[in-house]
């Protein structure tokens, strides 16, 4: 399954998309945005694969909105400007449509979207042999071109930091190209715990818990997280549960 957004200022625009994504069982529609500023808090809080970007918009074009992004999804402009096909592509879009955009022209530039999809799955999949099992006690991360295997026990805590996310061990770190809500569906849930919107954590790294504060060991040394109001109360209820 794709999930994908829309964004555009014009609503007759965005109901077409939305009705031609609605006939396709393989594309998720996340969100429809009507400018470049609220298609950018979705990138940061969803797991997006492609994007409908139209270009004239206002506060912020289309093609300079992509710009900005150090790690965009796969975008298919949308645009009643021909004029812009050039731009578009010096960008890296896979397909550039022309208001109005008729189904079959549509169907055609998303089975490229998929096409293109399922060939970066097959790249980042482990090799043969190597797949997570439900039982298994690790999981593969695509850190700096590898697919490096991590146990759960050895991860202490789990960073957030923009578009990446930093996994701390002990005596090391992996950097990640995912969300947080991504890693987190990864994570089994009776060992991590989201404390923050920023960190999640191994509940059987924790050394103590003072006010607002966890303590962990990161290189031999004590690191405190801070525990986030909205999570509080589900944290101190697993530390309640085992205390003597």
């Amino acid at each position: 399954m794709i999930n994908a957004i829309i964004v555009d200022d014009e609503p007759l625009a965005l109901d077409v998309l939305e009705t031609y994504i609605g006939q396709l069982s393989e594309i998720n529609l996340v969100a429809r945005c009507e400018n470049a500023l609220e298609a950018n808090e979705i990138l940061k809080t969803h797991d997006v694969d492609l994007m409908f970007l139209d270009i004239q918009m206002p506060q912020l074009t289309g093609t300079d909105f992509l710009k900005t992004l150090t790690h965009p999804p796969l975008v298919i402009f949308t645009t009643a400007y021909a004029n812009y096909a050039v731009e578009g592509f010096e960008l890296n879009a896979i397909d550039y449509l022309l208001k109005p955009i008729s189904l079959e022209r549509f169907m055609k530039a998303t089975n490229k979207a998929i096409a293109q999809v399922a060939l970066q799955n097959k790249d980042q999949a482990p090799e043969a042999g190597s797949a997570q099992e439900e039982d298994a006690d690790f999981i593969f991360v695509k850190s700096d071109k590898r697919l490096v295997k991590i146990k759960f026990s050895e991860i202490v805590y789990v960073e957030g930091l923009k578009d990446y996310v930093i996994i701390r061990c002990p005596n090391t770190r992996l950097i990640t190209l995912q969300t947080m809500k991504s890693l987190e569906s990864k994570l089994p849930s009776d060992i991590f715990k989201r404390i923050h919107r920023s960190y999640i954590v191994n509940i059987n790294q924790i050394k103590a818990v003072m006010g607002n504060m966890i303590e962990v060991i990161e290189k031999g040394q004590a690191k405190h997280l801070p525990i986030g109001k909205n999570y509080r109360e589900d944290l101190l209820e697993i530390i309640n549960r085992n205390r003597l």
